[in-house]
């Protein structure tokens, strides 16, 4: 639980923002003046450590681009508060909303901004967007609002045991609210709006896109492994029996390939079982203060 004597750390990985970071800066000082504030510098060329640093930001820099979950990793890491809140630096996140973060983590083990479809960047983007969080909905059981946001807040303790799931992209907030749901934590969504960013999007919605499906399919087979498993199994057993219908309707015989499809269906189902068992065993480690 919060108390009086906790401590806040404000992380902003930044990469090339030297045209928003200060003024972002200098707000989230004006009106926290007692948070920590750190930005980790992923390898910029535009001078962004030196505006930060200006602005009064402690800056931690990695030597070359390592990716926006390297430096949120890197953030969590090198912070010195119990409470972590992550934002991006591009000026999209409103530093007065980092209050209402601080004050749920009180009840809540993750809390996340959740951006309405008014904030999104573009049709396409907030159709992707409603894919992923669709997705691991299903997955987790528990309406995801905001699947990608990286306006968030965690307790430090906590993060650090899923920090090495975390991968160096731009998926870690997916990794994170996953990993959260899965080990029974409880997670909020508040709304938020987010600003138009200044500058081009470093995330591109064809490419990131695949990638991130594919993030969200290896996830789901690492937290629920059986939300994958049985309908693959389904589909093969339905295959199965289908085929087995038709050749008994018209040549009244079982063939190899319904065989095969069958088994198949079986083998599958069991390899989610099992994988589910490893799952959990995994999981109810996890050690929750």
């Amino acid at each position: 639980m919060q108390t009086e004597n906790t401590s806040v750390s404000v992380i902003i990985p930044a990469y090339n923002e030297a045209r928003v970071i200060g003024p972002t800066i200098r707000k989230i000082l004006e009106l926290y003046p007692d948070y920590e504030l750190l930005v980790v510098d992923d390898g910029s060329t535009d001078g962004t450590p030196g505006v930060a640093r200006e602005a009064g930001a402690r800056v931690v820099k990695h030597p070359y681009n390592m990716g926006n979950g390297a430096a949120v990793k890197t953030g969590i890491r090198n912070a010195s508060g119990d409470i972590v809140v992550l934002m991006d630096g591009d000026g999209q996140h409103a530093p007065e909303d980092i209050a209402r973060f601080v004050k749920d983590i009180a009840e809540y083990d993750l809390v996340v901004g959740a951006r309405g479809m008014d904030s999104q960047a573009n049709v396409g983007r907030g159709l992707a967007n409603w894919v992923y969080n669709s997705l691991a909905s299903y997955v987790s059981n528990f309406k995801v609002r905001d699947l990608t946001s990286g306006f968030r807040a965690f307790r430090r303790e906590t993060v650090l045991q899923f920090l090495s799931l975390f991968p160096n992209r731009f998926s870690y907030p997916t990794t994170s609210t996953l990993s959260y749901l899965r080990s029974g934590l409880a997670v909020k969504y508040i709304p938020i709006k987010a600003a138009k960013r200044v500058g081009k999007s470093k995330i591109r919605i064809f490419r990131d896109g695949i990638r991130f499906l594919l993030i969200i399919l290896r996830i789901a087979t690492l937290f629920s492994p059986l939300k994958v498993f049985i309908p693959v199994s389904f589909v093969f057993f339905s295959l199965g029996l289908s085929y087995y219908v038709y050749t008994f309707i018209t040549a009244q015989r079982f063939t190899n390939m319904s065989a095969l499809l069958l088994s198949v269906s079986v083998l599958i189902f069991m390899m989610g079982l099992i994988s589910e068992q490893i799952t959990q065993l995994r999981y109810d480690r996890v050690r929750v203060e």
